[in-house]
């Protein structure tokens, strides 16, 4: 059996009706890091000890009321506290630092449900802009994006069947679609970010990573506060209506971004969707101005202590963006955070009896770089109105990686995007090579 092949809910379910075992698929999965981790480079902190005593101990006691994630093997981005792991933030301020003494509550969903936590996976500085170690499964001299590089690389190459990530631009879409996986960001507020860098609370969302709709729509249903995702997908049997939103950035889109939105839509249209280009309105504009100044504003007072102590062992950007968010004044703070919600409310009047809106997830391919991680441009606009958005692979690019389409939708109408996004994924396969296994992702060499 070649459990990394399987999905996460074939997992789940193989464990719960004894038709494997938890151990097994820890071994399976343990054996694939063990290969590709050389030159993925995908981990800060593995513990498959803990992986293996977690799968021993759910054992015959999975079942189908409690434990929907059973035997699953599952990454944590390393922002996220897990009990008896380090929490670094990708920074050497916190090399240092005491294991954390009890998972945040995203965490302790996960193994309610039975899933086996196999560690912490690398994140940018601080979850901003400044990369880790990790590599592009698809070619190791490009970047995975960021800041969730590690748990995108690693679900890519299925190290594991899915992982969590955390958004506060474009930290889950940009790298899952760089990395040619499913990459969902929930509601803003939908899951808890209790034990969770949370340095942008306006901002800053936990999201999913794995290689199918229906599996993140799994892990978000887990982990989730309000039943607001339901476990299973339902994919609309009647045809649905998109708005094609090219966005105020769309000059910064490769040409293969641009054609892949254009064949997208007129292969969506051939299987009876309704798809009508829609411009926002003016005030979108500004949208990314507003969130820089709430990013920079909030990101300034919850890291002005460490700043001060600590400035020296923080990256040039990181210090940038601190100095300028300093120099925000409150009332332009609060002008900010009005202008977001007037953004929110034009956003659904202009999409009310819409199904969802189709939008490029990234200016294109990964770029060609390890010391950036592509711009998040893409994903500013649907952060900063906190509504559900999923990226789906759908083609690959010039230079052979992966291109996204990106699906969004009205804010907690998480489920009938996810439906969207999934009926998308049935009507555009991603044709790869497998890219599943070691003859796709992980083949080329590095620099």
């Amino acid at each position: 059996m070649q459990f990394h092949q399987l999905s996460l809910k074939e997992i789940a379910a193989g464990v719960r009706e004894k038709r494997w075992s938890a151990e097994a698929v820890v071994r399976a999965h343990a054996e694939r890091i063990e290969a590709l981790e050389p030159d993925v480079r995908a981990w800060v902190q593995l513990d498959l000890e803990r992986a293996a005593r977690t799968a021993e101990m759910l054992g015959p006691a999975a079942d189908s009321g409690s434990h929907a994630l059973a035997g699953a093997p599952i990454a944590i981005k390393d922002i996220i506290d897990v009990a008896g792991l380090t929490t670094r933030c990708g920074s050497p301020i916190h090399d240092d630092a005491a294991p954390a003494p009890e998972s945040a509550a995203c965490v302790e969903a996960l193994e309610r449900a039975g899933a086996v936590i196999f560690g912490k996976t690398v994140t940018t500085e601080f979850a901003y802009y400044t990369p880790g170690k990790t590599r592009n499964p698809w070619n190791f001299a490009h970047t995975p994006g960021g800041s969730s590089m590690g748990s995108a690389a690693a679900v890519a190459c299925s190290m594991v069947a899915g992982a969590l990530g955390t958004q506060t631009n474009g930290s889950v879409i940009r790298p899952a679609a760089f990395c040619g996986v499913v990459g969902y960001k929930p509601s803003f507020g939908l899951v808890s970010n209790d034990g969770t860098l949370d340095p942008w609370p306006a901002l800053d969302h936990t999201g999913v990573f794995a290689r199918s709709v229906a599996d993140t729509a799994l892990l978000a249903s887990v982990i989730q506060k309000a039943g607001v995702v339901t476990a299973g997908v339902v994919v609309p049997s009647h045809p649905l209506r998109f708005a094609l939103v090219r966005s105020p950035v769309w000059d910064l889109a490769e040409p293969a971004q641009k054609g892949l939105l254009e064949t997208s839509a007129a292969k969506l249209t051939q299987a009876g969707a309704t798809i009508e280009a829609l411009e926002l309105p003016r005030a979108f504009d500004d949208a990314h101005r507003v969130h820089g100044v709430i990013m920079a504003y909030e990101g300034s007072r919850y890291f002005r202590e460490l700043q001060q102590r600590f400035r020296s062992l923080m990256s040039a950007r990181l210090n940038a963006l601190l100095d300028q968010g300093a120099a925000i004044s409150h009332p332009q703070y609060e002008d900010a955070l009005h202008a977001a919600e007037t953004l929110r409310a034009a956003y659904s009047d202009a999409t009310a009896g819409f199904d969802a809106i189709l939008t490029p997830p990234a200016a294109g391919e990964a770029p060609a770089t390890l010391e950036e991680t592509g711009s998040p441009a893409f994903c500013t606009i649907w952060t900063l109105l906190g509504v559900p958005a999923i990226t789906i692979p759908v083609a690959l690019g010039p230079r052979g990686l992966p291109l996204g389409l990106q699906v969004c939708g009205a804010f907690m109408e998480d489920d009938r995007a996810l439906g969207a996004a999934a009926w998308c994924e049935a009507h555009l396969p991603f044709h790869s090579g497998n890219h599943r296994t070691v003859s796709g992702p992980g083949r080329r060499a590095g620099p």
